[in-house]
């Protein structure tokens, strides 16, 4: 489906995606973040007159005005387009699915580059200090260790040690295997620092970058874990 691909896409461009298929909670959702930027496919769900009525709706409640809202659709009708730009006034646009995913996924990441919708943070991070089928472990010198990972993102992850580790910053780590709920990810990372509230605490980033193969099973893994958290709304 090219909702899926469109996820995936955003995902690889390092952007915050969730996906959702009730409205109702994604009002409640939106009265807490206030500045998301939401795409709604009018072609799916409601019927149209419907889903312009919801989006009015957002726009007049002062709790979710703030959101921005694009939509996708495949219908390329030009007085539906002008409908949503010009009397609805929808600030990120109208996508044309039947454009293709490479084209649509282009105008997306103008929009939410226009929206400076990365802020200052330049890779999504997934919080997982909770969920104890998320560690690693490696061998180092002749020493197994296994570790919590607390936060993982692309480019690195921190993780718990029960004790604090006879090893060095900047040491690099061959071979760590990461376990991301049954998801084995395996790669080499170097030991950055450790963390100022407590030195059984690691910072470690991948070096190199991590392979696509394994890359995806990180994004993937994020992805589902950020998904999880906004789903108890």
């Amino acid at each position: 489906m090219i909702q899926d691909e469109l996820i995936s896409f955003l995902l690889k461009n390092e952007y915050e995606v969730y996906f959702l298929t009730d409205h109702l909670k994604a009002t409640r959702i939106f009265t807490r973040f206030t500045n998301s930027i939401c795409f709604i496919n009018i072609d799916d769900g409601l019927k149209e007159e419907e889903w312009e009525k919801y989006i009015k709706t957002l726009q007049s409640n002062s709790k979710t005005s703030s959101v921005q809202i694009g939509i996708l659709s495949y219908n390329n009708d030009p007085a539906l387009m002008q409908k949503y730009l010009m009397d609805v006034g929808v600030t990120c646009g109208f996508i044309q699915l039947k454009l293709g995913v490479k084209q649509s996924t282009d105008i997306i990441l103008k929009v939410l580059e226009a929206n400076e919708a990365k802020g200052r943070r330049k890779f999504v991070r997934a919080n997982c200090e909770n969920d104890p089928r998320v560690v690693m472990n490696f061998s180092y010198k002749e020493s197994n260790y296994e570790g919590k990972i607390l936060d993982l993102s692309s480019v690195g992850f921190a993780c718990e040690f029960p004790a604090p580790l006879p090893i060095d910053n900047k040491t690099v780590i061959p071979k760590i295997q990461l376990n991301l709920r049954g998801s084995l990810v395996q790669a080499d990372a170097i030991i950055l620092s450790r963390r100022y509230d407590s030195d059984k605490i690691l910072v470690m980033v991948f070096n190199p970058r991590l392979k696509e193969s394994e890359l995806k099973k990180v994004q993937s893994f994020i992805h589902k874990t950020l998904q999880k958290t906004i789903n108890i709304y």
